[in-house]
């Protein structure tokens, strides 16, 4: 198995070009890898003889609130669940881990100390750090959040940060965005020199969907810890048809740091249209095991690319359900994610 690392600079960027430019797929670099040191963390695959180990499975913090459970750690038990993915805000509390009258952050050394041990002695561990970002609005201070971010994910061995690049002062400007997010990625990557930690943006919206603006985005960032969280199904929300779907996912597997697993059941005449962006969503949107996408397909293509960090599970359907039925539905979600991930072992 390759590293993350193994290509040169030099090869990345002309590789990177040559996608931008519309030409046929060509790999960048590895995925994102976890590791199992609590101090520590890379975006380094390893190779070896044995089994391959088994990928772990993860869920978003905020599903994990919605199933009855008294705290984050029992939901996570509750479930099947290995991994968490945790939602840091701009103050960077972590608002949705949920512990009694505990309340945890990533401000301060002593506060990201308290969240370690925590996870430490639940046995559990966080996949990514989730930032919903507002980069063109307030520049500055995200660029600060997601450094102070990247040194607690250093800190805690959390190999991941998942970026948000979603326009809304320069949403009818597509390249003035890109510029800027090209600016400031380049910020966030100098200003986090040294470290190991990947970045992975989510094709998220109506500009980070688009092939050809990722394509642009990662070639003119140049850096192999600026990539992917690859979310499955908002490219089929975008209107991608079905079948065009796995074309996506092996071009970008190369360069994915980061998963969000979701699927969209739409109706059969309707799977390989190019269809309007977000067509019907709130009412097709499904769970992983319900819907169009095949997985063990997924986690074939992001094996052979290298890649070996979590699965996670985003589920945007269960809002149609009762609480009492969500922990069941999750649980039957990782076991779908887990079965798929083993089928390519």
């Amino acid at each position: 198995m390759r590293e993350l690392n193994s290509p040169t600079r030099r090869q990345f960027l002309r590789n990177s070009v040559v996608m931008a430019a519309g030409a046929a797929t060509v790999p960048l670099v590895g995925g994102c890898g976890e590791q199992q040191s609590i101090t520590r963390t890379t975006c380094r695959t390893t190779s070896g003889g044995g089994k391959r180990p088994a990928w772990p499975i993860a869920c978003r913090d905020a599903h994990l609130r919605e199933i009855g459970q008294p705290d984050f750690w029992t939901a996570m038990t509750a479930i099947g669940a290995d991994r968490v993915e945790v939602l840091v805000k701009l103050d960077l509390s972590c608002e949705y881990l949920m512990d009694g009258e505990a309340k945890y952050s990533l401000a301060d050394a002593n506060s990201i100390r308290t969240l370690g041990q925590r996870f430490k002695n639940a046995n559990k561990r966080i996949v990514a750090f989730c930032l919903s970002n507002d980069f063109d609005n307030r520049p500055d201070e995200e660029v600060a959040c997601t450094v102070k971010v990247a040194e607690a994910a250093a800190e805690l061995g959390v190999p991941a940060v998942r970026l948000d690049f979603v326009p809304r002062q320069l949403r009818d400007s597509e390249d003035e965005f890109l510029k800027l997010s090209v600016t400031l990625a380049r910020r966030i990557i100098e200003q986090t020199k040294g470290s190991n930690i990947c970045f992975g943006v989510e094709n998220h919206g109506g500009t980070t969907n688009k092939i050809e603006f990722l394509r642009k985005f990662f070639a003119e960032v140049g850096s192999d810890r600026f990539g992917l969280t690859m979310d499955t199904g908002n490219f089929y929300w975008f209107g991608y048809p079905l079948s065009q779907l796995y074309d996506i996912y092996a071009e970008f597997a190369p360069v994915t740091f980061h998963t969000h697993c979701k699927s969209i059941a739409y109706p059969e005449t309707e799977r390989e249209k190019r269809r309007q962006t977000g067509w019907e969503y709130g009412k097709y949107c499904s769970p992983v095991y319900e819907g169009d996408i095949d997985f063990a397909r997924v986690t074939s293509l992001l094996r052979r690319a290298g890649y070996r960090g979590s699965l996670c599970i985003e589920n945007e359907s269960l809002g149609r359900v009762d609480a009492a039925e969500r922990a069941g539905i999750l649980a039957r979600e990782v076991q779908h994610l887990r079965a798929a991930a083993a089928e390519t072992a």
